[in-house]
């Protein structure tokens, strides 16, 4: 696969069929750069959570996720789909593709300005249960970041520079956060707003790390006149894309918005870590998302279904056999996990293991979507939106019987993650039913071998809940990672899958066999 650089003038890649079998090879290549970005956002992530859990306690956190889930979803939104959009508007588009590029920052900055203004005026939604401080006034800057930055990295996804995400995501962002949520703490005027500030900085940080690499691949937009006619037109078509991941995220929020109205900030800061915790498995997948959408672009132009087919299923059963592994590896040992954020937040393990759970039965509408919303767009939103309709209810439903009964928030917590599992495993049994229907190909990311190499990874965990809790954490946790990595290596790898874990010589990736794809 050549080098960005080597496109034609202007750095084009419009066109041109990938020979047999480097679409995987190409995913592999972006899979194993941003897992890399995985295990670094994991080394950042956790330093965040212990010092957030430790330092600002359960009630601050409560009031700064609730914050962050309209921040978060304004954000998703200023994007306009472009996202996942932006790979096809290079596609299809014959004008330069800087113009293309500067067109969709624009329609976001626009975008994200118009949120922003509006919660400034506004800020009441955002502190359903009040705020930490004054500076929390100033979250909504970070619209504006979090809509560019997605833009530029969808840029660079484009051109396969997937190291950018993972320096701009798995680096700066979360170790900045980490970082200067101590800084701000310790200075007696920010202390109260040290979280508020610390996130402000790190989608600061991450923009400006994605703007460079975006400068350096595509340049400066010379000759370029914003048009008002196309950023219409980019915003209309994209429409169904932009509500489409507006509805994933907000899958993901959700449950912590209907927390926020029947629960304390307390155990909506405990859920917030559990979430947390479990979203480091969630991130393996947008290991692959940022190279699969511009690969089933090119795939889609040449009319190649069965391609497409084989690249949902292959990069589907990677993200399920690496999310299970580190599932389980945070899941066993989850009361010593929760606990290390702070004694409290041990009453979280419930929910921090349904919420595991349903990161993995997740993986499949998420691969089945990243080629829905280029082969039926308004079908793959009418699914979202049943999907975050269904969590809804069943979120209200199960909080209520629970309080009916008698038991505490914790345990309406606990169930609040079992509605998004149940919801999410609808969400992926419908859309790969439809894309499978769509393409007359097999859409399948389960194989046997799962199950056999979960089994012993489960024996070897159990046996080290009788050992004191920091053996558990240092040795129990890699026992349990190396068990099922030996056995599905062993058992569910076959060739078209160890490619992930090689890299040919001159950084390029082998090609694989046509036929080479799970089923």
């Amino acid at each position: 696969m050549s080098e960005p650089s080597s496109s034609p003038a202007g750095g084009q890649a419009k066109a041109g069929s990938e020979p047999p079998g480097e679409d995987l090879a190409a995913l592999a290549k972006g899979g194993r750069t941003n897992f890399f970005g995985f295990l670094l956002r994991l080394a950042a992530r956790l330093p965040f959570l212990f010092i957030a859990g430790r330092l600002y306690g359960a009630d601050a956190l409560g009031r700064f996720a609730s914050a962050l889930i309209v921040i978060e979803i304004c954000g998703q939104l200023a994007t306009l789909g472009l996202k996942r959009g932006l790979a096809k508007e290079l596609s299809a588009d014959e004008r330069n593709d800087t113009h293309i590029v500067a067109d969709g920052l624009l329609l976001s900055l626009l975008t994200s300005a118009l949120f922003a203004g509006v919660l400034f005026a506004f800020p009441d939604p955002m502190f359903p249960n009040g705020r930490n401080s004054d500076w929390d006034l100033w979250l909504p800057l970070a619209i504006m970041m979090l809509g560019m930055t997605e833009v530029m990295l969808a840029a660079l996804a484009y051109r396969y520079n997937i190291a950018a995400t993972v320096r701009s995501r798995s680096v700066v962002e979360p170790w900045s956060i980490s970082i200067m949520a101590g800084v701000f703490y310790f200075i007696p005027a920010t202390q109260e707003g040290g979280l508020a500030l610390a996130y402000l900085f790190s989608v600061i940080a991450a923009a400006v790390t994605a703007l460079v690499p975006l400068l350096k691949d595509y340049g400066l937009p010379h000759g370029w006149k914003p048009q008002v006619v196309p950023l219409a037109k980019i915003a209309r078509d994209n429409f169904p894309l932009a509500m489409a991941d507006a509805i994933e995220w907000g899958t993901r929020r959700l449950d912590i918005a209907i927390l926020g109205i029947f629960v304390s900030p307390g155990t909506v800061g405990i859920y917030y870590v559990a979430q947390q915790v479990a979203s480091l498995p969630q991130k393996l997948k947008t290991s692959f998302e940022p190279i699969l959408g511009p690969v089933i672009v090119r795939k889609l132009k040449e009319h190649d279904y069965p391609a497409i087919a084989r690249q949902v299923c292959q990069a589907g059963f990677w993200i399920v056999a690496a999310q299970a592994g580190i599932g389980l590896a945070l899941g066993i040992p989850g009361e010593g996990v929760m606990g290390l954020v702070g004694p409290q937040f041990v009453y979280g393990t419930g929910a921090l293991a349904f919420l595991l759970l349903a990161e993995v039965v997740a993986a499949t509408a998420v691969v089945s979507e990243s080629a829905l919303i280029y082969l039926a767009r308004m079908k793959n939103l009418a699914i979202s939106a049943a999907t975050l309709v269904l969590q809804g209810v069943l979120t209200v439903a199960i909080i209520t019987a629970i309080q009916r009964i008698g038991m505490n928030e914790l345990f309406q917590a606990a169930g609040a993650a079992l509605s998004l599992a149940l919801a999410l495993g609808f969400a992926s049994l419908v859309k790969s039913h439809l894309l499978a229907r769509i393409l007359q190909e097999r859409i399948n990311n389960f194989r046997w071998p799962l199950v056999w190499a979960v089994a012993p990874a489960v024996a070897v965990g159990w046996a080290f809940t009788w050992v004191p809790e920091w053996i558990e954490l240092a040795i129990g946790m890699p026992a349990i990672l190396l068990t099922y990595g030996f056995v599905i290596w062993k058992r569910g790898f076959g060739p078209e899958d160890r490619v992930l874990f090689r890299k040919a010589k001159g950084d390029k990736d082998e090609v694989l066999p046509q036929d080479g794809a799970a089923g």
